[in-house]
């Protein structure tokens, strides 16, 4: 069994980001033909609250001190309010081929934010990384900026995703410690559910007000895919694949998800997928692979003492 966890691991963070990939086209039509952003974030976090705890009755118990439980309704602030109200408002707005673009930028952002705030270093290979991953981020905005059609993307929704993206950067780098002493079913358990208490008092008179009985079942279907696959299933395997596999082969999956987006939006006739889009992804994905091949400060330590 322990010979099998590198291919278990793969294969989680290959069906993670395949899932994610899917549920930018699929959470658009659903947003499209029934329900707003705001209530698909209220189904998101209150979806992933319930199904955690449920998990959670199956699993062994773990206890969670008063300080741990404070900072995690902080992380809750960035890792799921902050960065799923973005990302889904944008992609209510966006293209799901922007919006899955956009998300391979997150390695940058981690790249910068550990710069500031754990001192990490910037090399010359990160710097042209993070140079050349903005050059695409300005390709794909002014795109957008351009567009007649929220099929090719929307500058406001490209800005969302991205602030998306910063926010949950934001979360890796101050809560990661946090995170690594529990449990992936402990952490959503409370994450999920100090979101929803944030969220709902916001957004229940919109789902309240919804006509449910008009809802298509196509939408419904769509929707329970981004709360089960694209939420519940989709941390979880996630997680498993970051337990066993380095960070720099984790982030490499991250461009699973805009091939598999661009394809499905294209062959549904949701989103187009340009030239100018094309050159963006080139961009970008040479900017996190530069990021993430870098050395880090341990690295760096490790050779020096070494010698």
């Amino acid at each position: 069994m322990t010979n099998n966890r590198p291919l278990i691991a793969h294969v989680c963070l290959f069906m993670a980001c395949a899932f994610w990939g899917l549920m930018a086209p699929l959470g658009k039509d659903a947003m499209t033909h029934g329900f707003s952003g705001l209530e698909m974030v209220t189904f998101r976090v209150l979806g992933g609250a319930v199904l955690f705890w449920i998990t959670s009755f199956f699993v062994p118990k773990e206890r969670v001190g008063g300080r741990d439980l404070a900072m995690l309704a902080g992380a809750a602030v960035l890792g799921l309010v902050t960065n799923q109200c973005c990302y889904t408002m944008g992609l209510s707005i966006t293209s799901p081929v922007n919006a899955s673009i956009v998300t391979t930028s997150m390695p940058i952002f981690a790249m910068l934010l550990a710069f500031f705030i754990l001192k990490e270093p910037i090399t010359a290979k990160k710097a042209g990384g993070v140079a050349l991953g903005c050059a695409g981020a300005v390709i794909l905005i002014a795109t957008s900026a351009a567009a007649a059609s929220s099929k090719v993307g929307d500058l406001r929704g490209d800005l969302l995703c991205l602030g998306a993206q910063f926010s949950f950067a934001l979360y890796l780098s101050l809560f990661s410690g946090l995170i690594r002493r529990y449990s992936v079913i402990t952490v959503n358990k409370w994450m999920f559910t100090y979101a929803t208490v944030m969220i709902l008092p916001f957004t229940f008179g919109d789902v309240s007000s919804v006509d449910y009985a008009a809802i298509p079942l196509r939408t419904w279907l769509e929707t329970g895919f981004v709360v089960f696959f694209g939420t519940y299933v989709s941390y979880i395997l996630m997680m498993v694949g970051q337990h066993t596999l380095r960070p720099t082969v984790v982030s490499i999956y991250n461009y699973v998800q805009p091939v598999v987006s661009v394809t499905v939006s294209v062959l549904t006739g949701i989103g187009v997928f340009k030239p100018t889009q094309a050159a963006a992804v080139v961009l970008v994905a040479i900017g996190v692979w530069l990021v993430t091949k870098s050395k880090s400060r341990r690295d760096m330590e490790s050779e020096k003492n070494g010698k």
